[in-house]
């Protein structure tokens, strides 16, 4: 371990495994350590006996439940868009040879009680039940605006600078109810909050551009995708990557403290008495609590069902979205639903996941409407975890922190924050032009 790196990576969450594999293929000489002995750190997939060990302490599951071997429970459940940034990194770095997708079912929004489809496309807004007949007209409108809209070609326009009229300014001009406005732009968009009506409208309509893609790519009722046996195969994946390319990987390295030197620059990492040198260090925030900030709370709630939530055709798979108008909230609510179809939990078993940012100290009670869509249900752990976001500047100590993970059930926000990362390690962009079609065989194929 005495030896010279490039960069240390610390803890084997999504995030820092990513980091690692793409500045491995960069050539960088990469050490990653991690003091768990398992891949994954806060992302890691637990079976039943580790959920009910990390929860329920010493509780022994019921036999009702199945074996625990066969269930893949995410800690930090997410879906990927099809033709979002996650997979064109995946593919970048060639990693989908590693791993089996299989699209998600069915995308959907909370709506006055009820849940309905999330329409994306002009065809959809016709036969939404979410909508009125003179509503539908005005949203397939604006829906063929946003398919039609094309950067480099102005008559695509409509007039609309759309780096400097506002998305309020665009969405009024089509004259579309409050509720529309609202799962457009938390259920398609994906926005975590309403901040992006007075923000250039650019933003929004090419993440809605990117759901429509997603969800035309596969033809299923969602834009997402989720690889078989859950995300704790991405770790690993990026794990092999980075060994493919003469990264070396050491686990159950106890401490792992970061040296830094007395301009507060860091040097290296000590662990057992020996001191890896490294100019750069990319870690998650338990690494180094001095330089972080605590900035929110992430209540969920992981229940075990025998059943698809209802209303939603049957649904093996699926996202449902709770904007936070709808709940009388701060931020929305989200619920994560996959099952045996996708090798997460033993046949006839459906793993739902409800989260939100905690605005109380009573999840119990605050995940409640969340819950109160999922039917019976067989088994339930609740969680509360802290969120961080680093306060340094890795100008000056070149100690690169990824944050914590929120409480959405997609990967936008996740892998937005892993290539902002990447560019300030390296001082270049991630080149994402990439044919998606790999991906595509890899889902096919499941």
């Amino acid at each position: 371990m005495d030896q010279e790196y490039d960069v240390i990576v610390l803890g084997t969450g999504l995030k820092e495994c990513i980091l690692s594999g793409l500045l491995s293929v960069d050539g960088l000489k990469v050490l990653h350590m991690d003091r768990n002995d398992y891949y994954g750190g806060e992302s890691s997939s637990l079976n039943l006996v580790q959920l009910y060990k990390r929860f329920k302490g010493s509780e022994t599951p019921p036999e009702s439940l199945g074996l625990s071997k066969e269930y893949n429970v995410d800690m930090i459940p997410k879906f990927m868009m099809a033709n979002g940034t996650l997979v064109r990194v995946l593919i970048h770095a060639n990693v989908t040879k590693y791993l089996n997708f299989k699209a998600v079912d069915g995308s959907f929004v909370y709506n006055k009680g009820k849940i309905y489809k999330v329409p994306a496309t002009d065809v959809e807004a016709l036969t939404s039940t979410l909508m009125g007949l003179f509503e539908k007209r005005r949203a397939r409108k604006f829906f063929i605006y946003v398919q039609d809209y094309d950067e480099s070609d102005p008559k695509s326009h409509e007039g609309l600078d759309l780096n400097k009229v506002t998305a309020r300014e665009v969405i009024s001009k089509y004259g579309l109810d409050d509720s529309t406005v609202e799962f457009i732009g938390h259920a398609l968009a994906l926005h975590r909050d309403d901040s992006y009506l007075d923000k250039p409208a650019m933003d929004t309509i090419k993440r809605m551009k990117v759901y429509a893609e997603s969800l035309a790519r596969f033809q299923s009722g969602s834009p997402y995708i989720y690889p078989l046996y859950g995300l704790g195969e991405l770790p690993q994946a990026f794990a092999r990557l980075s060994a493919v390319y003469g990264g070396t990987y050491m686990l159950n390295k106890p401490e792992c403290k970061v040296e830094l030197n007395e301009s507060g620059k860091v040097y290296g990492v000590t662990s057992e008495g020996e001191t890896a040198r490294a100019q750069k260090i990319v870690c998650d925030p338990s690494y180094l609590p001095d330089k972080v900030k605590k900035v929110g709370r992430v209540a969920r709630a992981i229940c075990i069902l025998s059943h698809p939530i209802p209303d939603t055709n049957k649904s093996h798979s699926v996202q449902i979205i709770l904007p936070q108008n709808q709940l009388g909230r701060k931020s929305d609510m989200y619920v994560f639903c996959c099952s045996y179809a996708h090798n997460v939990a033993p046949k006839g078993k459906y793993i739902a996941i409800v989260s939100t940012e905690a605005e109380t100290d009573n999840p119990q009670v605050e995940l409640k409407p969340g819950m109160d869509l999922l039917g019976t249900i067989d088994e339930t752990f609740f969680d509360i975890y802290d969120r961080f976001e680093p306060v340094n500047n890795p100008l000056d100590d070149s100690c690169f922190i990824s944050s914590s993970y929120d409480a959405t059930t997609h990967f936008e926000s996740t892998v937005a924050d892993v290539v902002a990362m990447y560019s300030k390690i390296t001082g270049k962009e991630l080149d994402l032009t990439v044919d998606l079609s790999a991906a595509s065989a890899a889902a096919e194929q499941s």
